[in-house]
């Protein structure tokens, strides 16, 4: 059985007082983990609130309980002191709110290569989550079993998981992405001459958003021109990947209804495409076959909706990310400006030190064991990845950002069969526009002391990243 290590020291804010028993087997009465009446809690935000360091109104005793804190909003503006406090303390602990929390690499590693470890939240045992953590489903009503028909391949297990996969696997591949660089290139010429003509802009909005948004736009053989009317859609899903319970009902609502303008955009776009098929991967996926089965329309349409958003939402945040940590180790800046040999590794470490996914889930289908733990069937695992990214029994000097950092075994596109699929892809993207950005612009600077970050958990960005081009 592992139990935390320095439960008497003071822990950092968001991380709360870990008592004995908060780490211990999911074999006990799940009912035992929660001694508050959640009923009794206030209100967040239109959402019922569970126990929180930042709320005045939680009982004492239930803070004791709580551990990991997902309502404190340091977890999205400054989360790696937490994490270093939960590797230290609670390494791996269930908290008042039923769910296990796991902060090491090793231990991650093991919970995302293990098969009884399952991305479909459906093999949850929602008696022992809070409430909310799933969007109940209503019995005879259709949109929400085409919601859940319409659930994307990364949170399904195989076969289903396989299938779907393997059909798109083949665009992503190192060889085609590397076909991609030289289009790729011209994006960035294009985006950075634009920007130095302003001298000083919101890197987000002028660079970091728009090269992927276009990449990912033509892979698919989506209009550039109709990027304006999903890009309100596509940030209404990155918020959404956070927990149900995490979550204010107008913030659920906003994710359902753009999965509906998604699904009737595709629809529309697929059509097109079968009267007038051409060379991108939707016209490819309307014509795939697997095993002489053509992908339903759901499928067809959920895919679609996963390859655009997962596309290019946290590769945003990977460039402006690394654009931050590079303007905040100006060593480190130089030495990526100036030696080729660095491209690679420096874009690995700012997948590790930034960490553009913060966190994944598991549930778990089987009994099994990780770390001295033991978890029972349907157990729900919050996997912390960014922890994992920072965990010094795996990187050296974990907080020292090292361009040419070496091995870097970071989790930052996770692991196992639900190994990000655009990886190849992502880490393209990122090498072009960072190299050539400290390049053209030698004098890159910020213009703020602080910047803000937006409140997803799952997905960390920033909301903005304004800089100087020119000293």
């Amino acid at each position: 059985m592992t139990t935390p290590t320095g439960a008497g020291s003071e822990p950092a804010r968001g991380v709360l007082p870990v008592p004995s028993e908060a780490v211990t087997s999911s074999t006990t009465d799940p009912s035992a983990a929660s001694t508050t009446d959640p009923g009794a809690l206030p209100q967040r935000n239109g959402s019922r609130a569970y126990p929180s360091a930042v709320s005045p109104l939680t009982p004492p005793a239930t803070r004791a309980h709580l551990v990991f804190d997902p309502f404190d909003p340091t977890w999205s503006s400054d989360p790696f002191p937490l994490y270093s406090d939960l590797r230290e303390r609670a390494p791996i602990h269930r908290n008042e709110m039923g769910f296990w929390v796991v902060a090491r690499h090793a231990d991650c590693l093991a919970v995302l290569r293990d098969r009884r470890a399952s991305s479909d939240s459906l093999n949850v045992a929602v008696e022992r989550m809070p409430e909310g953590f799933r969007t109940p489903m209503v019995e005879d009503d259709p949109v929400a079993q085409a919601m859940l028909d319409m659930r994307p391949f990364l949170f399904r297990d195989p076969p289903d998981h396989t299938r779907l996969r393997g059909l798109v696997s083949k665009a992503f591949t190192p060889k085609v992405v590397e076909s991609l660089r030289e289009g790729t290139q011209r994006v960035v010429d294009e985006l950075l001459d634009a920007a130095l003509e302003r001298d000083e802009v919101d890197l987000v909005e002028a660079f970091a958003y728009p090269l992927p948004v276009r990449v990912i736009c033509d892979l698919l053989g989506v209009p550039l021109e109709d990027q304006d009317r999903f890009r309100e859609w596509s940030h209404a899903l990155a918020r959404g990947l956070d927990p149900d319970f995490l979550l204010t009902e107008e913030v659920i609502a906003a994710r359902g209804e753009a999965v509906l303008q998604f699904a009737q955009y595709f629809f529309e776009l697929l059509a097109d495409r079968k009267r007038h098929p051409g060379e991108d991967l939707l016209s490819r996926l309307v014509a795939a076959e697997d095993g002489g089965t053509v992908l339903s329309e759901t499928e067809m349409l959920s895919t679609c909706i996963l390859l655009l958003v997962a596309g290019h939402e946290t590769t945003v945040n990977l460039i402006a990310g690394g654009t931050l940590a590079l303007l905040r180790h100006p060593d480190q800046l130089e030495r990526f400006r100036t030696d080729p040999g660095v491209a690679r590794s420096g874009v690995e470490e700012m997948l590790r030190y930034v960490s553009p996914v913060q966190l994944t889930g598991r549930a778990l289908t089987e009994s099994c064991e990780f770390g001295g733990v033991e978890f029972a069937a349907g157990d729900f695992a919050m996997l912390l990845l960014a922890s994992g990214n920072h965990d010094p029994e795996q990187f050296e000097n974990p907080e020292t950002f090292d361009v040419a950092r070496q091995p870097n075994n970071h989790l930052g596109f996770g692991f196992g069969i639900h190994h990000c699929l655009g990886a190849p892809l992502a880490r393209m993207e990122a090498q072009v526009a960072l190299t050539s950005l400290v390049r053209r612009a030698p004098d890159l600077a910020l213009t703020v002391d602080d910047v803000a970050y937006k409140s997803n958990v799952v997905l960390r960005g920033m909301e903005s990243l304004p800089v100087a081009l020119r000293g």
